[in-house]
């Protein structure tokens, strides 16, 4: 079992009466787990911890290894510098990157070695199965942007130039840099002459902006690299989701499109143990990015493809194979928690392996009848179980920040269904205060989730965390509207072109339901969230009817014109609300448009803002305040320079938190 929700209410209860609550300062405390590989003994679980140090603004990451039947952890690398990259390798060894070089150590931390000794700093490294080469990324020069590119005589220019589309992705500007992946030849450390197998190609490499290693990877038997890119530039980069999984012959040096007949996205490709088998995520559509996810598997020796998911009716997050090549694990959001599954390809019949109120949220590796999975909930952050196959018996195997939690109150979360207004079933997750009193009454928070097709599951946020806002004294009420995966490709879907109707209407559902409890204090409610939930807070500014007191925006949609004519993935833009100018959506744009509402709002608002944030940049926050203050509402921006979409440094973070908190003690 699960042992943190073994817990019973009147355990959480008395325990908590002694116990601290959870505050921004012991969040930034806890120890944040990532599994990494189980050996090639499967003996052991290579893990890393990354500690943030707030004084020093950084965090460090170090490895770890546990016995998969459970134990003592030991640490195996303490050299400052985040280790990435891990792997394992022939002989029990393991293998990683620190500071841009390969390194190998022994299973047990013995005998670490640095590999490599270039000038230049390596991304993305892979060894090949024979141990005959290395594949890794870095950047390509290929296009003019600078004033220098294009006039050598000004070297001192500061400016850049575009003719097309693309121009900014995520937080960085293009600047004619593309990465591309590289093989050499490898024998202990020494490194041959790289290979490029994107020639002149101006297509990125890892995929921009979250791609990483998963997106490069060998055949088993060393003789080919499959890679993920998305070949378009420009505008039709822009517009299109259309990724595709290719493979490079090391042999005769040729490219073959392995996914070229579809035109969604196509991603994470990883072999079956035989190698003879090659399976990847897929989407349908070009142009949809939260599309129905399925798994799709290539025979490699007949070239026939198959979609292993396509008439079960939800989406997959991720998957691993098995040691045996016989079933694939799959994770996927099932009503409100993200569980593990199992596709067994000889039928194609999925089982669900495990249940309970709380997310497997990663697949390590498997070590005989064990999964080694990463499992979060709304009261802990991510720790490594094991999970006794078939079974699906789920066993703690790290307890990384046990000592915090011993000390921390936990929070009673519940489950809640509310007829929304096309009398629907819809979930909310609630959350509850600490020495939670039902004969007391509580201001009360409603969380509106960014996407927007993204789950409100068992996840465990650092920055939007349910028991931090609980421990403050708030009733949490997150709801799974319209639009989240997890009950039905149909309900996920329909959030689209529709983004201030059903979905605003089944959050108001949610708080009014909630809100008939005695114990909520109804003239102290507030509205949070971030993206399309920063969006939501602005459209419940309009419409809301003085349901609320306070309201907190981060990073949302204030204008949808300003917006679609300064976002960057506009495949995103098109297929959830529509061009600005297409007549079509003159209807959306007026009566989803939270600026349109500007003349009802009345609420006290803080307004985030990333300065570098080109998927939501900047106007849409200081619009938003400029009305604000305009109109004489109470009022407040946060603004920061440095950080895009998200907050990503330790001490901004930290001012985030407080800053949340000040206003919700100032105005609820």
């Amino acid at each position: 079992m699960h042992k943190p929700l073994l817990l019973t209410s009147l355990f959480i209860t008395t325990m908590a009466m002694a116990q601290e609550k959870m505050t921004p300062e012991r969040l930034w405390q806890l120890g944040r787990v990532s599994g990494e590989s189980v050996t090639t003994d499967g003996k052991s679980v290579i893990f890393s911890v990354s500690n943030y140090n707030i004084a020093e603004n950084k965090s460090e990451k170090n490895l770890w290894s546990i016995p998969v039947t459970g134990g003592a952890a030991k640490q195996l690398t303490t050299t400052p510098g985040g280790e990435g990259d891990v792997s394992t390798l022939p002989g029990n060894k393991i293998g990683y990157s620190l500071k841009g070089q390969w390194w190998e150590m022994n299973a047990d931390g013995s005998g670490a070695t640095q590999k490599t000794h270039g000038e230049e700093a390596l991304s993305n490294i892979r060894i090949s199965p024979d141990g005959k080469y290395i594949l890794f990324s870095k950047e390509v020069k290929l296009q003019k942007v600078s004033g220098a590119d294009h006039y050598p005589d000004l070297p001192k220019s500061n400016v850049q130039i575009y003719d097309n589309l693309n121009y900014r992705h995520w937080d960085t500007w293009e600047d004619g840099n593309f990465q591309h992946v590289f093989y050499a030849t490898y024998e202990d450390g020494k490194i041959g002459t790289p290979v490029d197998i994107m020639p002149d190609e101006p297509y990125d490499c890892p995929t921009m902006p979250f791609g990483g290693a998963e997106d490069m990877i060998w055949s088993p038997d060393s003789k080919s690299i499959i890679y993920v890119t998305k070949k378009k530039v420009g505008k039709e980069y822009a517009l299109s989701t259309n990724t595709d999984i290719y493979e490079y012959n090391l042999a005769d040096k040729t490219t073959k499109n392995l996914s070229e007949a579809n035109k969604g996205y196509d991603v994470s490709p990883a072999f079956s143990p035989d190698g003879k088998s090659l399976a990847w995520l897929s989407m349908a559509h070009d142009g949809y990015e939260s599309d129905k996810n399925d798994i799709t598997i290539l025979d490699r020796s007949t070239g026939t493809k198959t979609n292993l998911t396509k008439d079960w009716d939800n989406t997959v997050a991720s998957f691993h194979w098995s040691k045996d090549g016989k079933q694939l694990f799959f994770l996927a959001v099932i009503k409100g928690t993200e569980q593990l599954h199992e596709l067994t390809l000889a039928s194609k019949a999925i089982r669900q392996v495990t249940t309970g109120d709380f997310d497997i949220s990663g697949i390590v590796g498997q070590a005989g009848n064990t999964l080694v999975v990463a499992s979060t909930d709304m009261n802990h952050a991510a720790e490594l179980f094991t999970v006794a196959l078939p079974k699906g018996t789920i066993t703690p195997l790290t307890s990384v920040n046990k000592a915090i939690y011993d000390n921390t109150a936990m929070c009673k979360i519940e489950k809640r269904w509310t007829k929304t207004t096309d009398g629907k079933d819809m979930l909310s997750w609630v959350i509850y205060p600490p020495n939670f009193d039902p004969n007391k009454k509580y201001p009360t928070l409603l969380y509106c989730q960014g996407g927007p097709q993204s789950a409100v599951s068992q996840f465990y946020s650092f920055r939007w965390n349910f028991q931090l806002m609980a421990s403050q004294g708030y009733i949490i009420v997150a709801p799974n509207r319209r639009g989240m995966p997890g009950h039905g490709v149909e309900w996920n879907a329909s959030i689209s072109k529709d983004w201030g109707g059903q979905p605003i209407r089944d959050y108001l559902s949610a708080i009014d339901d909630v809100s008939k409890e005695a114990y909520v204090d109804k003239t102290r409610l507030g509205a949070v969230g971030a993206s399309y939930g920063g969006y939501s807070v602005y459209m419940l500014a309009g419409v809301h009817e003085n349901r609320f007191k306070t309201f907190i925006a981060h990073d949302g949609l204030f204008d949808l014109k300003s917006w679609y004519g300064t976002t960057e993935e506009l495949f995103f833009a098109n297929w959830d609300i529509g061009a600005y100018f297409d007549p079509a959506n003159a209807n959306a744009y007026k009566q989803f448009n939270p600026s349109e509402y500007a003349n009802k709002w009345n609420t006290p608002i803080l307004i985030i803002q990333g300065g570098v944030d080109f998927r939501v940049p900047i106007e849409q926050g200081l619009q938003a305040f400029q009305l604000a203050q305009l109109k004489g509402i109470k009022s407040k921006l946060l603004y920061f320079p440095e950080e895009n979409h998200w907050v990503l440094k330790a001490q901004n973070a930290m001012v985030w938190q407080r800053e949340f908190f000040k206003w919700l003690t100032e105005t609820l």
